[in-house]
């Protein structure tokens, strides 16, 4: 199984692509240089493969390469956030 992650800005989303097909979402509402996640989806057909954590280590480097923060009201990714320490200072106070 071979997995992608791409930013699809015209979606204002991140997608995961598993072996050429859409397997995932994360919404990223960019407003200045802070982006709001306030939603992951993976689809049925893939949950529980750790493709929703790829997804999300995936989005938070790429945000930070660009020098944002972000503003996490998705779920998930305030529980990623608690195991994953090391990207603490991306959110904005």
């Amino acid at each position: 199984m071979s997995t992608e992650v791409s930013h699809n800005e015209s979606e204002q989303r991140y997608e995961i692509h598993v072996d050429g097909e859409l397997g995932g979402y994360l919404v990223a509402q960019p407003d200045g240089d802070v982006v709001t996640l306030p939603h992951t989806e993976i689809d049925e057909r893939f949950e529980g493969q750790g493709l929703a954590s790829q997804l999300v280590t995936a989005t938070l480097e790429d945000i930070r390469s660009h020098g944002q923060r972000i503003r996490p009201t998705c779920p998930y990714v305030k529980q990623f956030l608690e195991k994953h320490t090391e990207y603490a200072d991306l959110v904005a106070e």
